[in-house]
């Protein structure tokens, strides 16, 4: 597999709702970056890796669900980077795996599962201690890439993965579904001071985050991995759009995600970004952008827990 990363396309979304808003829109297509590791994933991950390859580390360990986008990512970046990969499974062994985890196992990747109970210690020292001593010198990587090296990441997500140079700052409002909040703090780092980052958070009761946000803008520019007087551009969160929960869909989500392909041509992962793109086209309807706006949607990839998601619900619709 190459180890080319393809520049992600910015695409026009000609909407009958956007142009009734006034609204100009437009789609990042991280998704299109690379087969295995593309999406927000990647900048999340680069750091990680670097400092990873800096240290000479030779094994990376991390933590995911059974159909964790962050896992598939991290499986494929050891393999294309020559890493041995350990990801520490959320739950209990069920054979056969998913294809997910199946495909994680192809990479050479270790599985390991830890009760949900011990799982929710991923990260104290205590659980670190006890892995390090089980698996020797690792590098870990929390969940998600949400560490500084994350931020850092996705601080180049608009501005470097734009084609012409500037072109980043015409939007009014960079939009992002949000899980663990560090996409949007890298992206609220790298605006100008005229823009906001909208975050849709895809967890239940998700204004938990804001504080989260904050500490790791906080941390981020206390650390000196900023520029110089850098500081965030203003951002909010948007909380109604959650579906249920994590990884939670209903009729609606799943009518509008397949719509939205087929007229569009931009597949939506259920988890993410298909939340997202709803509460944008939703608050359009709503005129809660002004006229003349220029919004930028980031696809931040997960394509492939798609597969996960509809066996899931074919097995749900059975019972």
């Amino acid at each position: 597999m190459s180890l080319i990363f393809l520049p992600p396309p910015l695409q026009q979304i000609n909407s009958e709702i956007a142009r009734n808003a006034g609204v100009d829109l437009y789609v990042l297509r991280l998704d299109l970056m690379h087969p295995w590791v593309n999406g927000n994933k990647w900048f999340k991950l680069k750091y990680n890796l670097l400092e990873a390859k800096e240290k000479d580390f030779t094994t990376l360990l991390t933590f995911g669900g059974a159909y964790s986008n962050h896992i598939y990512a991290t499986a494929a970046a050891g393999s294309l980077f020559g890493f041995r990969t350990i990801g520490v499974i959320r739950g209990e062994e069920r054979l056969p795996l998913n294809r997910t985890l199946s495909f994680a196992v192809q990479q050479g990747m270790q599985l390991v599962y830890l009760n949900r109970e011990m799982y929710r210690e991923r990260n104290t020292p205590e659980l670190e201690e006890y892995l390090q001593q089980r698996f020797g010198e690792v590098f870990i990587i929390p969940e998600g890439g949400s560490n500084l090296n994350g931020v850092r990441g996705c601080t180049e997500i608009i501005a470097d993965a734009m084609p012409t140079a500037g072109y980043a700052y015409a939007f009014d409002h960079i939009c992002v579904a949000c899980g663990t909040a560090t996409t949007l703090a890298g992206i609220a780092l790298s605006l100008h001071q005229g823009q906001r980052a909208i975050a849709f958070p895809v967890l239940k009761n998700g204004a938990f985050l804001a504080q989260e946000i904050e500490s790791l803008l906080t941390n981020y520019l206390a650390s000196g991995l900023a520029t110089p007087y850098s500081s965030p551009a203003s951002w909010e969160l948007v909380c109604d759009y959650h579906f249920g929960g994590y990884a939670k869909v209903n009729n609606d989500l799943l009518f509008f995600s397949q719509q939205f392909t087929e007229e569009h041509g931009v597949p939506l992962d259920y988890v993410y970004t298909a939340k997202m793109f709803y509460g944008v086209m939703d608050l359009l309807k709503q005129g809660f952008f002004s006229k003349g706006n220029s919004l930028l949607l980031v696809h931040t990839g997960g394509l492939q827990g798609n597969v996960g998601m509809e066996e899931r619900l074919q097995r749900f619709s059975k019972n």
